[in-house]
């Protein structure tokens, strides 16, 4: 048995999905068929069920990139091999708006995490083709998103600026699509222990246009809900289309 997760090596079905809100994770298993709940320990809750014939699991990781690594690696010590983040972020360029989406490309890794991980300078880039997987089954539907690179940092209410502090202007200057909080370790295990990551994030709020606060701060409006509603979907069905992928090259 893992020693954070619970996970018993050998439960967990390749393909993945994994979010911060352990609510998330259990609406996000309603999705499924044949859903059961596997684990419950700290932050991490996890299911696993069926979506359209794929075995997929299910996974809170909480919030912040140390925390959710944990989560990251033992998912794939219990037989993750295609993990894909479903989660929110805050607008780094004026198109970038409510209720829309993000596909990230890469993260801006601005974490201790990552420092203490990596060598400097180490690129948290997603999987191409889990990407891909992910524009095509947004494609198909109806949502507004836009691809590219986020920025992931450590803090979410702000302190007394640093050296450390990411600028926001500076990196929209740079074309940073969004700001959250796990991409960047995501994509990092996943290098580091060669499976496929990727990540989609429903937009809640834009920080050039308010900082995040207690007061302004509400990730409980409709039309983020909706959009978080649509990435799920979105989600499976890249799970989906990675999974025949990897079927047909194994075939050929």
């Amino acid at each position: 048995m893992l020693p954070i997760t619970g996970l018993e090596i050998g439960t967990i079905p390749a393909s993945v999905l994994v979010c911060g809100d352990p609510a998330r994770a259990t609406k996000t298993a309603t999705r499924l068929q044949d859903a059961e709940l596997l684990s419950e320990h700290r932050e991490y809750r996890i299911y696993r069920g069926v979506y359209d014939d794929l075995p997929v699991a299910v996974c809170s990781h909480g919030v912040g990139a140390a925390g959710a690594a944990i989560a990251f690696e033992e998912l794939i010590a219990a037989g993750a091999r295609c993990l894909i983040r479903i989660g929110t972020c805050g607008g780094l360029q004026p198109h970038v708006l409510d209720g829309h989406l993000v596909v990230a490309t890469a993260a801006v890794d601005t974490t201790g995490y990552g420092r203490q991980v990596a060598p400097p300078g180490y690129p948290a880039v997603a999987d191409w083709q889990l990407v891909q997987a992910l524009t095509s089954a947004t494609n198909s539907t109806n949502a507004k998103y836009t691809a590219g690179i986020v920025l992931t940092t450590d803090h979410f209410y702000g302190g007394v600026e640093t050296f450390d502090t990411p600028h926001y202007p500076t990196l929209a200057s740079a074309n940073v699509l969004a700001v959250e909080m796990e991409c960047a370790a995501l994509f990092i295990v996943g290098s580091l222990r060669k499976v496929q990551t990727a990540a989609i994030l429903a937009v809640d709020g834009n920080v050039l246009e308010e900082r995040e606060s207690m007061e302004a701060y509400d990730p409980h409006r409709s039309i983020v809900q909706r959009a978080v509603e649509a990435e799920i979907e979105i989600a499976l069905k890249a799970l989906a289309i990675a999974a025949l992928r990897v079927a047909a090259a194994g075939n050929e």
